[in-house]
């Protein structure tokens, strides 16, 4: 009890558990379509245009997520339109797109700031990292981000399983699917800061397959998807704290953790029938 009490007296943990729990939130939601959809490397090729946005705003003193967020939404929009109208499919165009911002964002960077601290908390994630202004436009953002989820819920659900029926059915796929693309890009900043461009993608994937281990409809896995992320968000950065590892990589072991177990019960389950 005294550790909780002393942990919650710094500003910048309530920061972090404040803005971990709604980012974690936002990417379990979203995660479970793009997993479904067999397209969840996005989150991996957005994070790396992310780092590259947030390089170059980094040498020209811009607010890092004023620049990066619109960035990052025309590359979830692109790699959409090029999944869809090109002869690049999926997995190369998110290799070409992430691979291409990481290569900007390294050079600008050796150019202008070296590699600093800043950068390697891009890279890797520190709940240090974020300040007042950061904390108060990710709330807004990842607000808006599950509001629009939740309000479009039954479209997202019947593109994610029959695209081709949802369009017969009058249902503008591709209009959902760029709204998917876009809230995916919005989370994907939000939480570059704290899990770093290279683990970020974690909270996507991870939560979304953990959970479907044990439940079988969409509706229950999206509920334990989010369930199982901002617990496995506060328990990472907690872990975090006590021993002084570095925040994502805490989280994602700690995923990682939550995906034995759940493999175990569904394994368990299944035998007993």
């Amino acid at each position: 009890m005294e550790m909780i009490i002393e942990m919650f007296s710094y500003p910048f943990m309530v920061r972090a558990f404040a803005v971990g729990a709604l980012v974690a939130l936002c990417s379990a939601l979203l995660g479970v379509s793009l997993v479904l959809k067999r397209y969840s490397m996005i989150g991996d090729g957005l994070s790396h245009v992310g780092f590259g946005a947030l390089a170059i705003a980094a040498s020209l003193n811009l607010a890092p997520l004023a620049v990066a967020v619109p960035v990052v939404i025309v590359a979830a929009v692109l790699l959409l339109r090029i999944r869809g109208n090109s002869r690049i499919k999926g997995d190369a165009a998110i290799a070409l797109i992430s691979t291409s911002s990481l290569a900007v964002g390294v050079m600008v960077i050796s150019m202008t700031t070296g590699m600093n601290t800043d950068v390697y908390n891009y890279m890797f994630g520190s709940i240090l990292a974020m300040s007042e202004e950061d904390v108060r436009l990710s709330v807004v953002m990842a607000v808006i981000v599950l509001v629009l989820f939740v309000f479009f819920y039954h479209k997202i659900f019947a593109i994610t399983f029959d695209e081709t029926f949802a369009q017969a059915t009058g249902v503008k796929a591709d209009l959902y699917n760029t709204l998917i693309a876009i809230l995916t890009a919005v989370t994907i900043v939000l939480g570059m800061r704290m899990m770093g461009a290279l683990l970020i993608s974690s909270l996507i994937i991870f939560p979304a397959l953990t959970s479907m281990r044990v439940c079988k409809t969409f509706k229950s896995v999206v509920i334990n998807s989010a369930l199982i992320s901002v617990v496995c968000l506060v328990t990472g950065i907690t872990v975090s704290y006590v021993w002084g590892t570095p925040a994502g990589a805490s989280v994602v072991m700690v995923n990682i953790a939550a995906l034995l177990i759940y493999t175990l019960i569904g394994l368990i389950r299944n035998r007993g029938k």
